[in-house]
């Protein structure tokens, strides 16, 4: 059976927390609660951090739901003086409505999670890659049916991540100059 935390068990636990999160020293909040100094560095190690990591989770999620609000909120508001405009006929403002309500969308998307905002790199027409491709393949020369295997591998691979398309040149030449 798991051993019980004395300074969880303790009737004053909510000072000592307070203490050690204060940074008063662990000697210091075991003379003054009249715990052991090593249950003070179990404590801080395996409840009190932990519930900091979860106070700390939990305060992140809620600021995330306060802007999400916020922004929807602002977003609804930009339509609606938009819709106000365009009404009136005041295409100025109804432009720049317009233009809030896209950047609003753009930091809805955002905060939802919804744009992959992630820089894309394709390996496959890199200088590097070619090179290694054909040491390769180089390498392969003298054991032809290695080398037709292994170009039709790395055809397969290639077309595949392009989805179906094909590559610069078609396939690969299995004779290499």
């Amino acid at each position: 059976m798991p051993r019980v935390c004395t300074i969880c068990a303790h009737p004053q636990r909510a000072e000592i927390d307070a203490a050690a999160i204060a940074g008063s020293s662990n000697r210091a909040i075991a003379r003054q609660f009249h715990v052991g100094h090593d249950a003070v560095l179990r404590h801080k190690a395996d409840q009190l951090l932990a519930q900091l990591v979860k106070a700390r989770q939990a305060e992140e999620v809620s600021r995330a739901t306060d802007l999400l609000t916020m922004a929807m909120e602002r977003d609804q508001n930009a339509l609606a003086l938009l819709a106000k405009a365009e009404q009136s006929g005041d295409l100025k403002t109804a432009g720049q409505m317009l233009r809030i309500s896209l950047v609003s969308l753009e930091l809805l998307a955002r905060l939802r999670g919804e744009l992959n905002e992630q820089a894309t790199v394709n390996i496959l027409v890199t200088p590097e890659w070619i090179a290694v491709r054909e040491a390769l393949l180089r390498a392969l020369w003298p054991f032809v049916e290695a080398r037709m295997a292994v170009a039709a591998a790395l055809a397969e691979l290639e077309a595949a991540s392009h989805n179906g398309a094909r590559l610069e040149g078609g396939s690969y030449d299995t004779r290499l100059a």
